[in-house]
């Protein structure tokens, strides 16, 4: 569902509800945490159960439906994605609904790949510059809640539709009629995150938002000092990557003694390029890049903490 890179793309934050079938269902954190021992390569960070989030610790059990939260090296997304039943064949056949910038990158790298590309676009002229532009790619004039035109192209027989106008009713009407006739995953872009909540369950598997990637820039700002905020659709807990100053409480002293707020987890730390997940015997030093999830009330002590 969510993918952010942090440090210089060396760790990464991964978020996705889990099915029931999902290996790391049933299991606490700790029993996790020992069988990959002794050198982690990712921890469970945050965890959306209905309407909370928690940060949590090594009793807490995951259960089917929770969305949880991954932070993890770079070398080991593969391992999650398999860990969270994820892991998916590559789709031969992808039909894209919107013809705008997005759609036209999403486009030629698909097609790159051997997959086979549909692309819907309403505006006449648009949708000629596509099919002047993209080879390899069919290009269909017409309107992407149009069921004749979705029924003429055989909506069904696509592996994953991806809608992504500026318009959300569209999107996930159009999401909801290509599930019905048989598509196999739906992605819709959505700009009113109020919406967020009526999806699950509904027929469209992924929601993602530019809003959220705007918030992300903003946040960045407003925190002061940060190198990166990642906000998510799902949960209210922040990814902050932060640098440890000289002198801080942080500077010189193990996870375990810190004095920070029970909503607030050292997720990894990043040292002269090398990632490592953030355990309670873990020394911390100036200069390391550090990847905190933390509840938006717990922010300012973070930033005390580490300087």
């Amino acid at each position: 569902d969510e993918v952010a890179h942090m440090a210089n793309g060396e760790v990464v934050v991964i978020g996705a509800s889990l099915p029931a079938e999902a290996p790391l269902v049933g299991r606490t954190l700790g029993d996790i945490a020992e069988e990959f021992e002794p050198d982690w390569d990712f921890m469970v960070a945050s965890i959306g159960r209905g309407e909370e989030t928690i940060i949590p610790r090594r009793d807490h059990r995951l259960e089917a439906g929770d969305h949880v939260r991954i932070v993890a090296k770079r070398r080991a997304r593969r391992l999650v994605i398999e860990l969270l039943g994820l892991a998916k064949h590559t789709p031969k056949r992808v039909m894209l609904l919107g013809g705008g910038r997005t759609a036209e990158i999403l486009a030629q790298s698909l097609t790159s790949r051997g997959v086979q590309v549909v692309v819907v676009e309403r505006n006449p002229e648009r949708a000629r510059e596509l099919a002047e532009q993209l080879e390899n790619c069919l290009v269909l004039e017409g309107d992407i809640t149009d069921d004749d035109l979705l029924h003429e192209a055989d909506v069904g027989r696509y592996e994953m539709v991806v809608a992504l106008t500026g318009e959300d009713d569209a999107n996930i009407l159009a999401c909801l009629f290509a599930k019905a006739n048989g598509t196999t995953e739906t992605v819709a872009v959505l700009h009113r995150l109020a919406l967020l909540g009526l999806l699950s369950g509904a027929g469209v598997d992924v929601a993602l938002s530019p809003r959220t990637a705007t918030a992300n820039g903003v946040l960045r700002f407003v925190r002061g000092g940060v190198a990166a905020v990642a906000t998510f659709l799902h949960g209210d807990a922040e990814v902050l990557e932060l640098e440890v100053a000289n002198g801080s409480p942080a500077d010189g002293s193990l996870v375990s003694d810190l004095e920070l707020p029970k909503e607030a987890l050292i997720a990894a730390f990043v040292r002269d390029g090398k990632p490592q997940i953030g355990r309670g015997k873990s020394r911390l030093r100036a200069k390391d890049h550090v990847v905190v999830v933390a509840m938006p009330s717990s922010v300012d002590e973070v930033h005390r903490v580490l300087g």
